[in-house]
């Protein structure tokens, strides 16, 4: 994996914490009580990128199985399977993700009113 690409990782990764930083703190004083209407992003659009990342992901490792099964220069097994594995570990967490909100989803359904 390039700088370049572990770059882009990180960045990613900072981007979320910080989203996620920004979800988890206390509303301030005169701040609208709703979620995302203070420019914090919708739940719905944070779950669709990571879905549309893990899917990119999926494809790309794809692409680059693909080639390599093909002969292609430039393609070797390392990256094959360094690309493989991080969609599989990027689909583990998602399927966790769902399994967490039917879960949440199940328990707030059994709640007594």
């Amino acid at each position: 994996m390039s700088q370049m690409q572990i770059d882009q990782v990180l960045a990613q990764i900072r981007s979320f914490s910080t989203h996620g930083a920004g979800i988890a703190r206390p509303a301030a004083p005169g701040a609208s009580p709703l979620p995302g209407a203070a420019g914090a992003p919708d739940f719905g659009q944070l779950l669709k990128q990571g879905i549309d990342a893990v899917n990119q992901s999926q494809q790309t490792a794809s692409t680059v199985a693909d080639a390599y099964e093909r002969g292609v220069s430039g393609v070797d097994l390392a990256r094959t399977m360094l690309e493989t594995q991080k969609a599989t570990v990027e689909f583990r967490a998602l399927a966790e993700v769902r399994n967490r909100l039917v879960s949440a989803y199940q328990e707030i359904m059994n709640m007594p009113i």
